[in-house]
């Protein structure tokens, strides 16, 4: 099976990455989407950042009734600091019949040659590139292009300017958010009285 990764915090879970996941997952090169639940950074502030197994329980609701889309928390479990490289191995030691690739958004593979072992990770593995929506007033830096064979821009994917950190503010300020989250979500959210 080819399956696209796709890390993020997740904090929370928001339509805007599910319509990215989603999208990918229909690529022709690819049959699955994998939503990498990524840990709790040791050296960023935890105010804003809810539990990982909290974070994991909202992706595993988002994605419940789609068969194409998962959710893993592999780096929940290895040692930190975790480098993608990392995560890639033990993606493939761990399900040696699948081949793993990774889904970027373009501002990412702008720092992309920052990353560690980079040039490991760009030979190994396919990486599907889709824009970035920008906010008002901002303006795309056109520098992000990559010449590899291994870098596959996919330029229609749909994504919207919203933000988890714009959402956690609205959730908190008591503002309707029943469009931006799936329904599952908002209820999990509610229920615990999270971002509030």
């Amino acid at each position: 099976m080819r399956v696209g990764l796709f890390f993020g915090t997740f904090n929370p879970i928001h339509v805007g990455h599910l319509i990215i996941a989603n999208y990918m997952a229909q690529h022709p090169d690819l049959d699955q989407v994998w939503l990498v639940v990524t840990p709790q950074n040791p050296l960023k502030s935890k105010n804003t950042l809810l539990a990982d197994h909290i974070r994991l329980d909202m992706a595993r609701e988002a994605v419940l009734d789609h068969p194409n889309l998962q959710v893993s928390d592999l780096e929940f479990h290895l040692p930190k600091p975790n480098y993608t490289i990392s995560t890639l191995t033990h993606f493939c030691e761990k399900y040696p019949q699948h081949t793993f690739s990774l889904l970027l958004g373009e501002d990412n593979l702008r720092n992309f040659h920052k990353w560690f072992n980079w040039e490991q990770i760009i030979e190994k593995h396919c990486l599907y590139v889709y824009p970035r929506a920008f906010t008002p007033g901002e303006v795309s830096n056109s520098q992000t292009s990559m010449t590899h064979p291994n870098v596959i821009q996919v330029p229609d994917v749909p994504v919207l300017g919203v933000s988890a950190s714009k959402i956690r503010w609205m959730l908190a300020a008591r503002q309707d958010c029943s469009f931006l989250l799936t329904e599952r979500v908002l209820n999990y959210i509610e229920e615990r009285g999270l971002y509030q």
